[in-house]
């Protein structure tokens, strides 16, 4: 992925490189907010309003990190991409059902989402570092570790 002059004195390779990691896990957690609030819109059962709510935190984390990657790769240089057109083309998360209602249901299919994109932003972790960029291996940390919070939350509400 190219990259524009900034006056960051990181390789360009090493932002080009960093840019990459982090356009992809872009894409990925734009997808994984938009399907936090497919599930928040329809769930149905008796913890509704507890999992409704937790649904709204989650998200607004998720947007923190979306802006965070995305600034990230602005200050090396990059242009994130986050239209909708790219995040269907280029998201590794599968399609989330529209035909399920219950909590349980959108639980697990969350959590195997969250899953998924906190799998992936920490084996950037050490892409990033592997490229020379320690910053962005921050971010991508402090990023797996908020997901791995909320993914441990999402599966303490299903069943053992």
């Amino acid at each position: 992925m190219s990259v524009t002059h900034t006056l960051n004195e990181l390789d360009t390779n090493t932002k080009s490189e960093a840019v990459a990691l982090l356009q992809a896990r872009l894409v990925d957690s734009i997808d994984l907010a938009l399907t936090i609030k497919q599930a928040h819109w329809n769930l149905h059962g008796a913890a509704f309003i507890a999992v409704h709510e937790m649904l709204d935190k989650l998200r607004d984390d998720v947007d923190d990190y979306v802006d965070t990657m995305a600034e990230r790769a602005r200050a090396l240089g990059g242009t994130p991409v986050g239209t909708v057109q790219t995040v269907a083309e280029k998201t590794v998360l599968a399609p989330y059902p529209t035909d399920i209602h219950s909590i349980e249901d959108h639980l697990r299919a969350l959590a195997q989402r969250v899953a998924a994109v906190t799998n992936a932003v920490r084996d950037n972790i050490d892409d990033a570092d592997e490229a020379g960029d320690a910053n962005t291996a921050d971010v991508f940390t402090e990023v797996s570790r908020g997901l791995d919070k909320w993914l441990w939350m999402i599966e303490s509400h299903l069943p053992a």
